[in-house]
């Protein structure tokens, strides 16, 4: 990859691929703010990484970290969920750990997060012989206590942007779909998820590559 340059997925996953030992795991990070599209990136690049290279590959979502609903009514915090302290961070730490060093072959469970119930489900993801783990989530590069212990157990970070009218509309498309009436949604938005996104943004000079969505595929503005 070339800054400057436009790369579809199938390009990304040739140059992933071409890193990935055969002896352990290679553990991808795609860092960004909310709505970016991390998801749609790591579902497609998977996808074409098993498809075109015959290398097992699975997505491990940061989101299943979440703290669950009960514990956030618990502290009052559940209108701040989606901060950096909603979620557990200890654990999100300890189970990249044991995703890295856990030898090909060993199950390696992981949690992902239910959209309909609003929290996490334990165990959903089994690791086993892929060696491929594409880690997305918002707060990989931030360096703030707990997270900074993150960017250590990734072998790469790619950090996808958006502009920020792009991510406000997709954020009140998705807090509409999950039920949110539309001053409820603009409320989230202005309160927690912008000021989330603004401070994503500020942890991209920790990435490898800088990507952003143009026309389906990915313009290279940073490779370092």
């Amino acid at each position: 990859m070339r800054p400057g340059s436009e790369v579809s997925v199938t390009e990304l996953a040739a140059w992933v691929s071409s890193r990935v030992p055969t002896t352990h795991r290679y553990v991808l990070g795609i860092a960004g703010p909310p709505a970016a599209g991390k998801s749609t990136l790591s579902q497609h690049l998977a996808a074409a990484i098993n498809r075109e290279h015959a290398i097992a590959a699975e997505i491990a979502p940061m989101d299943g970290f979440h703290k669950t609903s009960a514990e956030l009514d618990a502290v009052g915090a559940r209108h701040r969920k989606g901060q950096p302290d909603t979620f557990d961070v200890s654990r999100f730490v300890a189970r990249l750990k044991l995703l890295r060093e856990a030898p090909l072959g060993e199950p390696v469970p992981w949690p992902i997060y239910d959209r309909e119930l609003h929290d996490p489900v334990p165990d959903k993801i089994a690791f086993s012989a892929q060696r491929l783990a594409v880690v997305e989530g918002n707060y990989l590069l931030l360096d703030q206590p707990g997270w900074a212990e993150v960017r250590s157990q990734l072998d790469e970070v790619w950090f996808l942007d958006a502009d920020g009218s792009i991510i406000e509309q997709r954020l009140t498309d998705r807090h509409l779909l999950g039920g949110k009436t539309a001053e409820q949604a603009k409320a989230k938005i202005a309160d927690s998820d912008m000021p989330n996104a603004h401070l994503i943004v500020g942890t991209r000079g920790r990435a490898d590559v800088v990507l952003s969505e143009t026309s389906g595929n990915y313009f290279v503005s940073e490779v370092r």
